[in-house]
C-alpha cells in the first residue's frame, strides 16, 4: 500500500480499562476481561491530533486533573477499543488497506469546546470542519464484523476532560474555549493496547489515497 508505514510509537494509552464501548471516544471497550491473555489484542483505529496541538491538548487534560491525561494521547475516534484474536489481524489490516484506497485526505478545523454532560461527564474540543470525513471513516471502519451497537451515536471530537468533579470541567470548558487548530487528515492509525499496562502503541499508518473530495 502506497504511503503505509509501520511504527511503534511510545504512546500513552487511550484507557486503562477497555471494559464498556464507547464508540464516541477511544475509551473503555467492550468485551473484555481481565480472564482474557494470550492471543487476544484490543485495537482501535483514530486520527492522530498533530503536534504541536496535541501537546497543548495533552497538558491541558492534565491540568484539569484527568486521572488519564497522561495515558490517553490527543486524538479522534474512528473506531473504539476492540477485541481481536491474533489471527485476525491480518484481515484487519486489509479491511483499513481498502478503505483508505477508497477515502481521501481531508481538512479538520477544531474550534472551542462542547460537552456531553448530562449523558455523560465529558467536555471536548470540538471537530467544527471535517465531520463528514469523520463520519465517512467511522462507517467504513466500523462495518462487517466489526460492526455493533454504539452507545450513543458516533460524534467526532477530542475529549480533554473526562470522569472528574464538576468545576474541573467548567474549568475544561472555559479555559479551552478559543482553542483553535487547523490541519490535514492524510492517514489513520492502528492502534493496540498493552494487556498488563493499558499503553496504546499507533502501529500503523494507512494513507488516505481515495478521491479528494470536494471542498
Amino acid at each position: 500500500m502506497r504511503g503505509a508505514r509501520t511504527e511503534v510509537d511510545t504512546l500513552t494509552p487511550m484507557s486503562v480499562d477497555p471494559r464498556s464501548r464507547d464508540a464516541v471516544t477511544m475509551g473503555p471497550g467492550a468485551d473484555w476481561s481481565a480472564d482474557v491473555q494470550d492471543h487476544h489484542q484490543t485495537i482501535g483505529v483514530a486520527i492522530r491530533v498533530p503536534a504541536p496541538f496535541s501537546t497543548v491538548l495533552q497538558a491541558k487534560r492534565a491540568e484539569f486533573k484527568d486521572p488519564l491525561a497522561h495515558l490517553i494521547p490527543a486524538h479522534v475516534t474512528l473506531l473504539g477499543p476492540t477485541l481481536i484474536h491474533e489471527v485476525a489481524r491480518p484481515a484487519l489490516v486489509e479491511h483499513l488497506e481498502l478503505i483508505s484506497r477508497e477515502v481521501g485526505p481531508f481538512p479538520m478545523a477544531l474550534r472551542g469546546t462542547g460537552t456531553f454532560r448530562p449523558v455523560s461527564d465529558v467536555v471536548f474540543v470540538q471537530v467544527a470542519r471535517g465531520i463528514s470525513g469523520c463520519e465517512r471513516l467511522e462507517q467504513r471502519i466500523r462495518s462487517g464484523e466489526y460492526a455493533g451497537a454504539l452507545a450513543f451515536p458516533y460524534h467526532p471530537h477530542v475529549t480533554v476532560a473526562h470522569d472528574v468533579d464538576e468545576a474541573e470541567l467548567d474549568r475544561a470548558f472555559d479555559d479551552l474555549a478559543d482553542f483553535r487548530a487547523d490541519f490535514e487528515v492524510e492517514e489513520i492509525w492502528l492502534y493496540e493496547q498493552d494487556a498488563v499496562s493499558g499503553q496504546w502503541r499507533a502501529v500503523r499508518s494507512f494513507r488516505l489515497n481515495g478521491e479528494v473530495p470536494t471542498r
